[in-house]
């Protein structure tokens, strides 16, 4: 291939693939610490598994750069007009070799997770079918494709449990469903955001389908969801009280979003808000184990 290396990580657009195995191994120390605690558990592990998480994370890191390379791929048109400099637009990598390269990615990341076991490999070749068919299809379905980024963000945690079998998948299902309801609330909120950009693209979004208000009450509708979920981890003996503590600041910030897109009409602000309270809410994953 004619591009250097350098070249084709940045159309793996590598820092968020870091983020990206950085969360599954997160997920695999939760889910760790959760099934060696005092937490009712048919299965504890005897240590943890380092050798595997390295696994993992390479795994993950290189699926999540195969949805980003293929995402190019498909968005060649408008990138050329609003993103010229990436590397397919720019001619740096030809558009055959990034498909080629994407789908070498999908199967390198989909054996390397079968390697592990056939729960995680599974999650990896579900999650590189619908990177494909998202990138082709769902993203511009209106709300499909909100759903579908909320899913494979939160799946980063499932990805993590799924070392342990399908006790880790019991144990973190929790956590995956808290993230991704927060993650499609704050994609519909862009969606808003960006609406007269994608009305000039002609992109088919929810806003842009039945209005940025009633867009807005349907992504309140799955934040105050979230916020209300969020003590189920605690109610359910999985994580402890340092959770509840650190959780309530994430749920403040859910509600401060919240506020900002109905009171203020400020999508912006809120998809700020839905980011900062995204963190905490990671924080309180972690420091409640």
């Amino acid at each position: 291939m004619s591009a250097d290396v350098r070249t084709y990580l940045e159309l793996m657009r590598y820092k968020n693939c870091l983020m990206a195995g950085l969360a599954s191994v997160i997920g695999t120390l939760i889910a760790f610490n959760i099934l060696t605690s005092s937490a009712p558990s048919s299965y504890s592990p005897d240590k943890f598994p380092f050798f595997y998480s390295g696994v993992l994370f390479l795994a993950v890191f290189i699926v999540a750069g195969a949805g980003n390379a293929i995402n190019d791929y498909f968005d060649v048109r408008i990138d050329s007009i609003n993103r010229p400099e990436r590397p397919i637009p720019s001619g740096r990598v030809k558009l055959k070799e990034a498909l080629y390269f994407s789908y070498i990615l999908f199967a390198l990341g989909t054996l390397l997770a079968f390697s592990i076991n056939a729960i995680c490999g599974f999650i990896a070749l579900f999650n590189s079918l619908l990177l494909i068919f998202y990138a082709k299809t769902l993203k511009s379905t209106p709300l499909l494709g909100n759903l579908s980024i909320g899913y494979l963000t939160g799946s980063s945690f499932l990805f993590g449990a799924s070392i342990f079998g399908f006790e880790g998948l019991r144990t973190l299902f929790v956590l995956f469903l808290l993230a991704a309801l927060a993650i499609t609330a704050r994609e519909i909120v862009k969606d808003i955001e960006d609406m007269e950009g994608d009305r000039m693209e002609g992109a088919d979004t929810l806003p842009l389908r039945i209005g940025a208000k009633k867009a807005s009450y349907f992504a309140v509708f799955i934040g105050f969801l979230a916020v209300f979920l969020s003590p189920l981890p605690y109610r359910m003996s999985i994580l402890g009280l340092h959770y509840l503590y650190l959780v309530f600041l994430a749920d403040l910030g859910f509600l401060a979003a919240i506020y900002q897109l109905l009171a203020r009409n400020n999508p912006t602000k809120s998809s700020k808000m839905f980011k900062i309270a995204m963190f905490f809410a990671l924080i309180a994953f972690i420091a409640g184990v």
